[in-house]
């Protein structure tokens, strides 16, 4: 168990490399189970190399930082990643305008390492990122089982802006074929 003794002033949050990509994938991986509230299992070798191959994209690409927490005595005990959003403006305007938010896509700190301010000083360096290619605004996501998330982003000033809903295509192909044989192919949607 940390606490506030174990050379947290020694505390490093660096840009991630690609030899932390071992311990980035099982924070990941962490991260995915404690959002479904699932118990350990490991990742499967594709599933692995997926994480792998996005995190190495990631470290390349600009508009994309993978940083991560580093205690001289503990090793990485966090990790956090963010990426610049693109978008043209919709509504009709004088002339063309680019709209960028900030997407904070993971952050994670170890258990043991909680409530050192280690989270604190990730965000810290999102935030800097993100202000330091003129985006104004950060976006996340977080679900909607996860109270402890809720609760920080929400302490943090993040307001609910809308509803992201998630469905496989298979599902979605299924209802549609289903409504069409009820209704005889006749259903507008």
């Amino acid at each position: 168990m940390a606490t506030s003794g174990d050379n947290i002033e020694k505390l490093k949050i660096r840009e991630a490399r690609k030899a932390d990509f071992r311990i980035l994938v099982d924070f990941l991986n962490k991260l995915a189970l404690h959002v479904a509230g699932s118990p350990p299992q490991a990742l499967k070798k594709e599933e692995r190399k997926l994480l792998q191959d996005n995190l190495a994209d990631a470290l390349v690409d600009d508009d994309k930082l993978v940083i991560v927490a580093d205690l001289p005595e503990s090793g990485v005990v966090g990790m956090s990643y963010i990426y610049i959003l693109r978008s043209q403006g919709i509504w009709e305007q004088a002339d063309e305008q680019e709209l960028k938010s900030a997407v904070i896509d993971d952050i994670w700190v170890e258990p043991d390492f909680r409530k050192l301010g280690i989270f604190s000083a990730l965000l810290s360096e999102l935030i800097a990122f993100a202000e330091n290619r003129g985006v104004q605004e950060l976006v996340l996501e977080y679900a909607v089982t996860n109270k402890e998330a809720k609760a920080t982003w929400t302490r943090l000033g993040f307001k609910t802006t809308g509803v992201h809903a998630a469905a496989s295509t298979t599902t979605v192909k299924e209802k549609l074929a289903k409504r069409r044989r009820l209704s005889g192919g006749q259903q507008k949607y």
